[in-house]
């Protein structure tokens, strides 16, 4: 079907009934975007109840006095017409005039909006004040009937059928019946719409149009959270509030009144200098009420400042707390009181300590003892690093064994070695008797006062002579059992491994006698016997466990360093998880690397082995810095001495080898060299090193380690010297010639002959000659010679000239005369006396 009209109309939704009205929604979205929807409007239905007739539709009410209605707002004015663009105009013109007609328009329809808020706020304030009115007449108007009206009985004989005619013939003679009571009602305010609140006026220039519109359009959309909280998202109450509000609730439930609290007296720890807001914390009070008392004592603090221990000690005082004074001294671990009893000490394996001269065979005894190869492992075939084992013999018990040095250079290796130990197997080649190590092993053993036996190796030789070892020994005081003393001694051959069955009898009966006992059920305390930086584990120590149980995961103090035991590693390279007394074992974990012979102590917590190495640190740091006390002598010696030095940079491989190159390096000064360390440690070496060593033109001395990549470019850029060694006696010589070459080779003066001067004669215009009468040894041409006068010198020269009579010759002896003449002087003087001499140069050695 088609309509007459050609005008188009919008389809209704078809239906059978018209029960239901068709409409328009517009929706708006951001950014400008709109969309029509037609939606369906259903009109109420009335049901009544079964049998009732539908209700006839109520009259039509009268209609009340129109309100007065306020004037709708005039339209806004028409946006100004643009003026048509000239033609000659630029681009740049063109863009000028459109951005400033874009501004004019925004500005416009700020205002406009301005405008609009304006006459809507005082419209509002209009209809508010005209409904105002309104109520207050209805309230009186009601009020005026109430007080007219009688009231009347209610007829309640008549049945409810007859009060329809009855009203509505009353109703239609009003003149013949009277007229119905009002109804009566209590006039009630009408609730009014929350006030919005009053904007304060934008700059129109930011945009506060589009920020309005913007704001009324979002504020009626339904989000997520207004549909799931009914609150409107309004700010929950934080815990604080809670806990507030249920404490006046109890205080409510229990009287009313809050009873004061009782205070708490408390034991505060005060150092030698505090701050005060750790000492409120301390002592749990406020740091205000802290600093109010410090005032009123006429301390003007604030609570970030330091006191010293009195002051804090009459802040613990007034606030009624107690004090305990400690002293820095006091976070230090003191492990020399704390003994075991008796009852908790268990056997424990003994602790043997190999000592003896380099290349006596100590290794090999181990490697003999172990079923091992160490030794082919060892650069130059000398031990020079301490190594902890421990075997185990055909008893099934237990042995732990302590491989030292012997070079002359490890000297504090052996001392360690000594001091951990509980017995000492001193190694001597029955080919090579007593040596000057064997000496000094024999010193450390005595020092430290731990019993001794004497392995008398390399039996098997055929210019071996044990007796003759013997014999030596009772040079040094240590008489074996065959000669009636008390020391064990015992022939073997580490390298037929014939006698050791004898040996290790000998050392266990000796751990018989000393009876070993030590405490595993306690927190560890150990010995570093070596140290070094992994490159792929990071610090690691080699520890002795003196008692208790290291376990993994325990937290140490040792030296000036700290950490957790991330791993136990044992001589055979597998990790455990425990290690009890006696017990060599790798620690990883550190937080650097530890000095070796430092005592490693387990510890509570984290907090407390920080607090321990940072206090230890600070006194490691005060010791090295702190100068001697010095004179003007000493002052002005060291500005007049010409002494040279050689700075050097030592990097080792552990810290024992490190602190044992030092050491000889040390001792290859003198009075004309001095030799320096800049920086000594252990790892590889690292750009700091490289940069330390450029800066002091000192050459850079590795032992077993190798620099990193970015060290080995800096090294190549700034032509650093480096100089790598695997033993130690060979860096030791090479050194010594560097710093002898630096002093130069040695001159060595020797006399030649001696002269007086008998009479001076004119030389030419300028020079003179000096007759001489040569009283020792030969006058020669060429030669250095000093002119002295009263045993003084007057002048060191050459001789120019030498002639006998008028010849000119090369050498005059003892007992003839000459003339000389001197270069570079012309002070001679009858009676002088000539010495003359030649130099020598020889190689200097240190």
């Amino acid at each position: 079907m088609s309509d007459s009209n050609d005008t188009p109309r919008e389809r209704k939704p078809l239906g059978l009934k018209r029960s239901i009205d068709a409409g328009e929604v517009k929706q708006t979205f951001s950014h400008g975007r709109t969309n029509k929807v037609v939606v369906e409007v259903k009109r109420r239905r009335v049901i009544g109840k079964p049998g009732e007739a539908p209700a006839p539709a109520p009259a039509a009410a009268p209609e009340p006095a129109p309100a007065p209605v306020a004037a709708p707002p005039p339209p806004p004015p028409p946006p100004p017409a643009r003026k048509p663009a000239p033609s000659g105009e630029t681009p740049q013109e063109r863009v000028a005039r459109l951005q400033r007609e874009a501004e004019e328009d925004r500005l416009r329809l700020a205002e406009e909006a301005t405008r609009r808020e304006a006459e809507e706020r005082a419209r509002a304030l209009e209809e508010e004040k005209r409904r105002a009115e309104e109520n207050r007449r209805a309230s009186q108007e009601a009020e005026a009937r109430a007080a007219a009206a009688q009231p009347e009985p209610e007829a309640t004989a008549e049945p409810a059928e007859a009060e329809a005619p009855a009203a509505s013939e009353a109703a239609s003679t009003p003149e013949t019946a009277a007229a119905p009571a009002p109804r009566r009602f209590t006039p009630v305010a009408r609730p009014e719409p929350p006030k919005r609140p009053e904007k304060k006026r934008e700059d129109p220039r930011k945009g506060a149009a589009g920020r309005g519109a913007d704001d009324r359009r979002r504020a009626g959309k339904l989000t997520v959270t207004r549909a799931l909280n009914e609150d409107e998202g309004a700010r929950a109450r934080s815990l604080a509030a809670l806990k507030r509000a249920r404490e006046k609730e109890r205080r409510a439930h229990m009287g009313g009144k809050s009873q004061p609290r009782e205070k708490q007296v408390r034991d505060v720890t005060v150092p030698e200098a505090i701050t005060v807001q750790e000492l409120a914390n301390r002592m749990a009070e406020k740091g205000a009420d802290l600093v109010k008392a410090l005032f009123n004592m006429g301390m003007m603090v604030t609570v970030n400042q330091t006191i010293d221990q009195d002051t804090a000690e009459l802040l613990v005082t007034e606030f009624g707390h107690n004090i305990v004074r400690v002293s820095e001294s006091d976070i230090d671990i003191d492990t020399t009181e704390d003994v075991d009893p008796a009852e908790t000490l268990k056997p424990r394996p003994p602790v043997v300590a190999i000592m003896g001269h380099v290349d006596h065979g100590k290794t090999s005894l181990l490697d003999a003892l172990r079923g091992t190869d160490v030794v082919k492992g060892e650069a130059g075939g000398i031990t020079q690093h301490i190594g902890a084992y421990q075997i185990t013999t055909k008893s099934k018990q237990k042995i732990t064994v302590l491989d030292t040095p012997g070079h002359e250079a490890f000297t504090q290796m052996r001392q360690r070695g000594a001091n951990v130990t509980d017995i000492v197997v001193l190694v001597v080649a029955a080919d090579d008797g007593i040596m000057p190590q064997t000496v000094e092993a024999i010193r450390h053993t005595r020092a430290s006062g731990v019993p001794m036996i004497v392995a008398i190796n390399k039996v098997d030789k055929p210019e071996a002579n044990p007796q003759r070892v013997r014999e030596r020994l009772l040079e040094h005081e240590v008489i074996v059992e065959q000669m009636g003393g008390e020391t064990q001694d015992v022939e073997i051959s580490a390298k037929q491994k014939t006698g050791l069955d004898d040996l290790i009898e000998k050392i266990l009966l000796q751990a018989e006698l000393l009876e070993l006992k030590a405490n595993p059920d306690r927190s560890a305390d150990a010995t570093v016997i070596e140290a070094q930086l992994d490159k792929g584990r990071g610090p690691v120590a080699t520890v002795l466990v003196n008692r208790g149980t290291l376990k993994r995961g325990d937290v140490f103090v040792v030296g000036t360093e700290s950490g957790r035991v991330r791993a136990l590693i044992d001589d055979k390279g597998q990790q455990v998880k425990e290690a009890g007394p006696s017990a060599p074992v790798e620690v990883l974990g550190l937080s650097g690397v530890p000095q070796a012979g430092d005592h490693l102590t387990v510890v509570e917590n984290e907090q407390r082995a920080r607090e321990v190495s940072e206090y230890r640190k600070s006194q490691a740091t005060a010791k090295r810095t702190a100068t001697a006390p010095t004179s003007l002598d000493a002052m002005f010696a060291g500005l007049k001495s010409d002494v040279k030095e050689y700075p050097v940079v030592v990097k080792a491989d552990v810290q024992g080898s490190a602190e044992a190159i030092v050491t000889a390096l040390h001792n290859l000064s003198n009075d004309e060299i001095k030799l320096r360390v800049l920086s000594s440690g252990v790892g590889a070496i690292t750009e700091s090193d490289v940069t330390l060593a450029h800066a002091s033109k000192a050459p850079i001395i590795g032992f077993n380690v190798r620099p990193n990549a970015k060290a080995r470019e800096m090294i190549e850029r700034h032509k650093v010297e480096m100089k790598y060694y695997d033993v130690i006696y060979k860096l030791t010589e090479e050194i010594a010639r560097e710093m002898a070459g630096v002093l130069g080779p040695l001159r060595v003066e020797n006399v030649v002959g001696r002269a007086e001067v008998k009479q001076v004669f004119p030389a030419g215009k300028r020079d003179k000659a000096a007759g001489l009468l040569v009283l020792e040894g030969a006058i020669r041409k060429g030669l250095h010679a000093r002119l002295t006068r009263q045993d003084v010198i007057v002048s060191a020269t050459t001789i120019a000239s030498l002639r006998r009579f008028k010849d000119d010759v090369d050498e005059v002896r003892a007992g003839l005369e000459c003339g000389v003449v001197l270069a570079d002087t012309n002070d001679i003087q009858a009676g002088d006396h000539l010495e003359v001499f030649e130099v020598e140069e020889r190689e200097r050695t240190l």
